[in-house]
């Protein structure tokens, strides 16, 4: 999947937006202040780090061990929560699944009333 389609992709979810609070490299999406994609776009390295439900993120390493890998950049304590994809290797399909549910896993951290609050908003 070709990277403007990524950056496409992850902008056209509600309400999110680009960040760079690292700088230049990664290009970060947030949703209300909290990440949920990171994306590495070099070209000898290419790979996005999305934010997962734990059981969910162990369930992608599982069936695509050496593609899916634990959030390379994280601490220990956070590790289980990212998964580090490398975009090449994985059908663009899946890649998009994965990307809503990081996109979804954010959602769902905050208060019933700031999900409602960010959905009706436009």
């Amino acid at each position: 999947m070709k990277l403007q389609e990524i950056i496409d992709y992850c902008c056209s979810k509600h309400k999110a937006y680009i960040d760079y609070p690292f700088g230049e490299i990664p290009i970060c999406f947030k949703l209300s202040g909290k990440l949920f994609a990171q994306i590495y776009p070099n070209e000898d390295d290419y790979k996005i780090t999305l934010k997962c439900e734990p059981m969910t993120a162990d369930f992608y390493r599982q069936v695509y061990p050496g593609i899916v890998v634990r959030g390379y950049h994280c601490p220990p304590v956070q590790q289980p929560f990212w998964n580090t994809i490398y975009i090449d290797k994985i059908a663009n399909d899946e890649l998009l699944n994965m990307i809503d549910h990081a996109y979804d896993c954010v959602l769902n951290s905050f208060s019933k009333k700031k999900q409602q609050e960010i959905m009706d908003s436009n």
